[in-house]
């Protein structure tokens, strides 16, 4: 279903906010550092998943100060759409993951699996280890599979988000705040 500007204003006018700019800023600051106990020493490739993982991996690496290199991979499930769907593959990382360790960045842990999919295929190209960090953990029972990230910004319940890379039917990702959309 196609939306209109106009009608990604009113969803977005009466959404709730459930995380200001300043509250996702001070949760990235903690999984930045978080990140940097635990990969600040293993010259890592972080794996940016497109398109959500855009904003939270581009906020998280600006947080870190080791070296490290960027690759990015697209493999989603919803394809614009409100519900997920099959895993589809766009593009693979180029860097070579064999004896590396990868750090891979989301916007969302939802069901869990896309990430567990990617985390997998992590391992299945030779990394030496593989980290998971999502800027938001939805808490429902619909997970097929326990997966857990290891680095979280923030939680929610069971609701439709967006802001910080989540959208809303293809926008809202640019949204300054995590928010809620209402009756969803």
């Amino acid at each position: 279903m196609t939306v209109t500007a106009d009608q990604v204003r009113t969803v977005l006018a009466e959404a709730d906010r459930l995380y200001s700019a300043a509250e996702v800023d001070a949760a990235l600051d903690r999984m930045a550092a978080r990140i940097t106990q635990t990969l600040g020493n293993s010259d890592p490739i972080v794996l940016c998943v497109m398109t959500g993982g855009l904003v939270p991996a581009g906020q998280i690496i600006t947080r870190l100060d080791f070296p490290l290199q960027l690759d990015y991979l697209h493999a989603t499930r919803y394809r614009g759409d409100t519900r997920g769907g099959k895993l589809h593959w766009i593009t693979r990382p180029t860097f070579d993951l064999k004896g590396r360790s990868v750090l891979v960045v989301d916007d969302i842990l939802d069901e869990g699996l896309t990430l567990s999919a990617i985390l997998d295929f992590c391992r299945e190209q030779g990394a030496s280890a593989v980290y998971s960090a999502v800027l938001v953990d939805k808490h429902h029972d619909r997970r097929p599979q326990p997966i857990h990230a290891d680095f979280v910004g923030v939680e929610v319940g069971d609701r439709y988000v967006f802001g910080y890379g989540m959208d809303y039917k293809g926008y809202l990702r640019n949204a300054a705040g995590i928010f809620a959309v209402r009756g969803l």
